[in-house]
């Protein structure tokens, strides 16, 4: 199963509330769901959203707590791990966001905090190679991506693929850490297709 870094942007742009809801679960197809602990999968993701889901969610049940625009999800996701949302003004502007965070690590809110608002005031709109992949990991529909299983050599095995069209070959899935650049951009929108990479 893929290792992802501590904390990671998943998800260019402004979530809709379709999107967002399909955000709070992209490991849903995971193989092992039942059977091993998810903390590591979602632990540190987070992604952006408007104003109203940030209220939306607020009042859907009294949070487990809120300290200032910060507020955490009364209901765990699995273990210690929970939704947090943060408004946070960036160049002026309030912007708002969800992530999770493992609250047994009691640093994990501030860290998130702070990771989300030094990516979001980079000069330059850039995107990485690594946020290029989790965009496109979740963006795609479930039906085009998914899991390598038995019929996958070993160590493949449980790592995340997605569907590609070859023109001469139709349909072929390939492991989403293997994509090329090329096959990078073809599944991006147009408008991410030519961001520049983050710089070192």
């Amino acid at each position: 199963m893929n290792t992802p870094a501590p904390i990671r942007k998943i998800f260019e742009g402004v979530a809709t509330r379709p999107q967002m809801f399909r955000l709070f679960d992209r490991h849903s197809q995971r193989p092992d769901r039942w059977q091993s602990d998810a903390a590591p999968l979602y632990s540190g993701e987070w992604f952006e959203i408007d104003e109203a889901l940030y209220d939306y969610m607020l009042n859907i049940l009294p949070p487990l707590w809120m300290c200032g625009p910060i507020f955490a999800l009364r209901e765990f996701l699995t273990g210690s791990t929970t939704s947090i949302f943060l408004a946070l003004r960036i160049d002026g502007k309030p912007r708002y966001f969800h992530g999770y965070c493992d609250l047994s690590d009691p640093t994990s809110v501030e860290t998130m905090r702070a990771t989300i608002f030094e990516r979001e005031t980079q000069p330059v709109r850039a995107m990485s190679r690594e946020e290029l992949l989790e965009h496109i990991w979740s963006s795609t529909a479930n039906a085009y991506r998914g899991y390598a299983g038995d019929r996958f050599p070993p160590v493949m095995q449980g790592q995340r693929m997605v569907m590609l069209w070859s023109g001469t070959n139709g349909t072929l899935l390939k492991l989403l850490d293997d994509l090329t650049d090329d096959e990078i951009a073809a599944k991006l929108p147009v408008h991410m297709r030519h961001l520049p990479d983050i710089a070192a």
